[in-house]
């Protein structure tokens, strides 16, 4: 369960998720939505990065709410695969809401994320995302599809971009629209064309 702090003692939270993205700018280049699981339940999540041009000899690599060395690992992917250049860029890197996510299917909301900020591009709005990056930058599929995708449609998303493989394999229909990648650059692609 979530629940908040109020005046009367702990309230419980109905819709986590509409919770967490009700304070959200859409336009924002480095914001992005992903959905990750608490057991078995979605929850959207925004997703923001910063990347500026640093004004240090070393650049820097902050994070709040995920692992820094799964930041690292997304970094390097990006510039090793799809050719971005981060190595002179601080990366600030937040998940809104105070939540921690240990979760691989986060990936590519962080890495779009990145991205969209380095480029100075918002991601469409009422686009979501998941995934996990490999090394080679393939984007590898995760679990509970279906219910993450269910959740997003709940909330008024029309477009997710998620792992080609997962796309194949869906069992029901949705109204939202699945975008399928196969790689890191792929999505990168989809996102920033929407």
């Amino acid at each position: 369960g979530v629940f908040e702090m109020r005046e009367k003692g702990m309230i419980e939270v109905l819709n986590p998720s509409e919770a967490f993205l009700a304070e959200r700018m859409a336009e924002s280049a480095g914001s992005s939505i992903a959905v990750t699981m608490e057991g078995t339940r979605p929850i959207l999540i925004e997703l923001q990065a910063l990347v500026t041009p640093t004004n240090l000899g070393t650049s820097r690599r902050m994070t709040k709410g995920v692992d820094a060395n799964r930041i690292s690992l997304l970094i390097a992917v990006l510039e090793k695969i799809v050719g971005l250049f981060l190595q002179a860029q601080d990366v600030f890197i937040n998940v809104v809401g105070g939540v921690k996510i240990d979760e691989p299917a986060v990936d590519l909301g962080l890495a779009l994320a990145m991205a969209s900020s380095l480029k100075n591009i918002p991601l469409p709005p009422q686009t979501i995302m998941f995934g996990e990056v490999g090394l080679a930058g393939e984007i590898r599929t995760v679990p509970y599809i279906e219910q993450r995708l269910r959740e997003a449609e709940k909330l008024g998303f029309t477009h997710c971009i998620l792992p080609l493989h997962a796309r194949k394999h869906l069992s029901s229909s949705f109204s939202i629209q699945t975008i399928g990648a196969v790689s890191l650059a792929d999505a990168i692609e989809a996102a920033l064309t929407l």
